[in-house]
Formats: structure tokens, sequence, C-alpha cells
């Protein structure tokens, strides 16, 4: 129980996500940044269920890691980013 939690777990994952529920045990965990956990929406979550770039997480790293996505203006490498609802 040492530092920050790593880990977040579908069924706890905030229900503006729209995740399903049987689409596997654990959720992409939003890395510490502007946005509060409930009030964000991780990159991955982005690009792979509502934009459909990418069919897995590994996909959307590769992607990522290209730096073409960009977040308020500024290239964003972090996968779990969390980006805010407009």
């Amino acid at each position: 129980a040492r530092g920050p939690k790593k880990h977040l777990k579908r069924l706890n994952a905030p229900k503006s996500w729209m995740l399903d529920k049987l689409g596997g045990v654990y959720a992409p965990r939003p890395s510490t940044g502007p946005h509060k956990l409930r009030e964000c929406l991780p990159l991955v979550i982005f690009l792979r269920n509502r934009l459909k770039y990418a069919l897995t997480n590994c996909e959307v790293t590769k992607i990522v890691m290209q730096r073409l996505i960009k977040v308020d203006g500024k290239v964003r490498t972090d996968p779990n980013y969390p980006a805010g609802f407009m």
C-alpha cells in the first residue's frame, strides 16, 4: 500500500467512460495531471473506444509515441494522459 494506486478495475471506472462491463478486468488508470480521475478521459480510451483509431492498447501507445496527438496545443506522449471534458 505504498505510493499511489496504479490499477483501476473496470467496475470502479467512472460511468462517463462508458466501458462495457465484460470487456476485461482492468481499465486504464489516468496518470496524474490537470484533471481529476472522475472528470477526465484517458487518451487510451479516447483513441481506442471513441474514435476507433486503434484496436489495442499497444497500437494506441505506438500512435502516441509517434508524437501525432496534441492536447491543448502540446504534443502528449503519455497514453494515460487525462484529457478533460469540454
